[in-house]
């Protein structure tokens, strides 16, 4: 760890939590993802994630139904470790920006941070620039949001045209655009993310790649070709370490999904580190500073379009 990192704490900017005896999670289907089917709570987290040396965490949406997000922003608001909640709001309604205030006037809005819609599980490849949906991306930047990005590769080309329409929106590209490592194929995959991440309004997350691989006999070799793609890309100041727990769990404990991180980003200098496991997170998010390991309310949400210029 980076005499950075140390002072200032790792900012875990991806991981869930759910209950399932107060909502099912109906996406955990099949022997493969049984070990997720249990409840995973800020409890469950909260030691490992210390124990890691992290000191705040971005607590994001799964389910796309609109009493999640009140829930998560209520648990950030009562944890030591949860710094900002990245929730959903239905894109398409015609009062999506009435939705966003009545979330940052409940309880726990201040830790609103960012939107999320479940892009990947959309039938429509270009549903990103759908007008309804581009009104409804307008009212997230309106609001000092930014827009993470859960899709698949055959959905980047959309992401990269959305971001360019709306320079004034964030968008942060969540577990890479979830490129196919387990069959190590790299095209087209990194033409499209390098695509993607020449607008200077788009951010990476250094995220989700041990479950895109081989669950069981994965290797850091096997995930050096997509990490080292999206850093060129991107550049330090704009990638940020995410766990994805507890999906890491299927195919790695939480300690080793970060040391991973940590030797996927060796090459770097240590203020170059700094920036991937500390501060583009807390610059994207707006995320509070962090005092003796806890967050500490205080800087709000960024303003629109934070990467708008070069």
């Amino acid at each position: 760890m980076s005499a950075e990192e140390r002072e200032a704490g790792v900012v875990d900017a991806h991981h869930h939590v759910w209950d399932l005896s107060v909502r099912d999670q109906d996406w955990i289907r099949g022997p493969e993802l049984a070990p997720l089917r249990r409840d995973f709570t800020l409890a469950d987290l909260e030691p490992e994630a210390r124990a890691a040396g992290v000191a705040a965490t971005v607590l994001v949406q799964t389910i796309t139904v609109p009493e999640e997000t009140p829930e998560l922003l209520e648990l950030a608001a009562g944890s030591e470790l949860v710094a900002g909640v990245v929730g959903w709001v239905d894109l398409t309604a015609p009062d999506v920006a009435d939705r966003l205030a009545e979330l940052r006037a409940g309880p726990g809005g201040e830790y609103l941070v960012g939107i999320r819609h479940q892009v990947q599980g959309e039938p429509d490849p270009r549903w990103l620039v759908r007008p309804d949906v581009l009104r409804g991306l307008t009212a997230v930047a309106a609001a000092g949001l930014v827009h993470d990005l859960v899709v698949t590769p055959h959905q980047l080309d959309a992401a990269a045209e959305a971001a360019a329409r709306l320079p004034e929106l964030t968008f942060v590209l969540d577990h890479l655009g979830k490129p196919p490592v387990a069959s190590r194929a790299l095209h087209p995959w990194a033409e499209d993310v390098r695509r993607f991440a020449a607008l200077p309004n788009t951010v990476c997350k250094l995220s989700g790649l041990v479950t895109e691989a081989d669950w069981s006999s994965w290797t850091t070799a096997d995930l050096g070709p997509y990490a080292d793609t999206v850093l060129e890309a991107f550049g330090p100041d704009r990638m940020m370490f995410g766990s994805d727990w507890p999906v890491c769990r299927l195919a790695a404990p939480y300690d080793q999904v970060l040391s991973v991180a940590r030797e996927l980003t060796a090459p770097l200098t240590p203020a170059e580190r700094h920036q991937v496991f500390t501060a583009t997170a807390k610059r994207t998010y707006g995320l509070p500073r962090v005092t003796n390991g806890h967050p500490v309310n205080g800087s709000g949400p960024p303003a629109p379009g934070l990467f708008s210029t070069p």
